[in-house]
């Protein structure tokens, strides 16, 4: 998809859950039932501020995240897509996307949403295995599972699915099942994540206690190379660390994100990038669900934080990003002028490959991005 500097992509963040899963150190909270109208109202007018910020821009990506955005109504998710065309021009490829998880999974409710404007649904499969999901804090078994992935493919022509592989006990044949499951349906893209043990979170909060929870660095990149290959033998291309597509069909959102794209984020905790006067601002919503409705009454925008990032920061961003997905990084970017350094110790390890003015990480680079943009940078 071509895209200009004056593209912006909106993110969505509802931070309720069902249940908060204990890797998850995403800014959540446990649902109470509550129907979340007056979040919606205050995310509304939280956009139409941002709007009288950026300026008309072409709109290529709407992403409702979480937390679980699949516990909102379809009325509530319309009501956003509305205000968002509204403001701003949507690009005729424009892409919806909604993270789902497989216990909300309702032919009705997913209906509505594509009735809604959704044309994109990612399902937070994670594993087929009973075991592992229970390991992993999930509320749905892997009979459920391959009922949603099942549901997601009859309504969405666009679905990706999202697992997890790493944990503790992890062998290279029960991960190839969970893939071979998954490829079993008609799905379009799939996220393979490394379970990542972050702090603060339960399973933070068990390692330190001395449990062992993920794999070692061998098994990792074991199993990282199962991912790729058996995804490759099933016609996927790996656009990306983590993502592989079959046809055109990359997350368009994630991609503003990967090349540098500005985006505008809502709701509570949700982060953002602008760029204004040839500053590029880093901006972070009011984290909890009340501040962020009270902020918006008091001030007219849910924001906590706004600050302009310094030319080196905008420089580590794009190329920590750049490097993540196939086609690299433009070495001719202006944030890079005259910063990156060590190309050719770097192409000397087999850990990147410069094709002209593009600067790609090789497979064996994509597992060691932070040590590539450290010396990059010499950050």
């Amino acid at each position: 998809m071509q895209r200009h500097r004056d593209s912006l992509a909106v993110y969505i963040h509802w931070p309720f859950c069902a249940r908060i899963c204990p890797y998850c150190d995403f800014n959540v909270y446990k649902s109470k039932g509550a129907a979340g109208d007056d979040l919606v109202t205050a995310m509304a007018l939280d956009l139409k501020y941002w709007r009288s910020v950026t300026g008309p821009r072409a709109l290529t990506s709407i992403h409702f995240g979480g937390g679980t955005p699949s516990l909102m109504r379809p009325a509530q998710i319309q009501t956003l897509i509305d205000m968002c065309k509204e403001l701003w021009s949507a690009a005729p490829d424009i892409e919806i996307g909604l993270e789902a998880n497989p216990d909300d999974a309702e032919a009705a409710l997913w209906s509505g949403y594509k009735a809604a404007g959704l044309n994109r649904l990612s399902v937070g499969i994670q594993s087929f295995d009973d075991e592992v999901l229970k390991f992993l804090g999930r509320n749905h078994d892997g009979a459920a599972a391959r009922r949603a992935l099942e549901l997601a493919c009859s309504i969405f022509d666009n679905v990706s699915a999202d697992l997890i592989f790493g944990h503790a006990g992890q062998t290279q044949m029960a991960w190839q099942s969970d893939l071979d499951t998954a490829l079993s349906f008609p799905m379009t893209h799939l996220s393979a994540y490394q379970l990542t043990i972050e702090d603060g979170t339960a399973f933070g909060r068990a390692a330190r206690r001395g449990t062992a929870l993920d794999v070692d660095e061998n098994m990792s990149a074991a199993l990282y190379d199962v991912t790729r290959d058996r995804l490759s033998d099933a016609g996927f291309s790996h656009y990306e660390v983590s993502n592989y597509e079959r046809g055109d069909t990359r997350s368009a959102h994630n991609m503003a994100y990967w090349t540098g794209i500005d985006y505008v984020g809502i709701g509570p905790g949700a982060h953002g990038r602008i760029t204004t006067d040839k500053t590029r601002l880093a901006t972070v919503a009011q984290m909890t669900p009340s501040g962020y409705i009270r902020a918006v009454s008091e001030a007219g925008h849910g924001g906590e934080e706004r600050h302009p990032l310094r030319a080196d920061e905008v420089a580590e961003e794009y190329v920590m990003m750049g490097l993540r997905i196939r086609e690299g990084l433009d070495l001719k970017h202006s944030s890079l002028a005259g910063k990156v350094l060590n190309i050719e110790d770097l192409e000397e390890a087999g850990w990147v490959a410069r094709e002209h003015d593009r600067l790609k990480a090789t497979d064996k680079g994509r597992l060691v991005l932070n040590e590539i943009t450290r010396q990059l940078l010499l950050t």
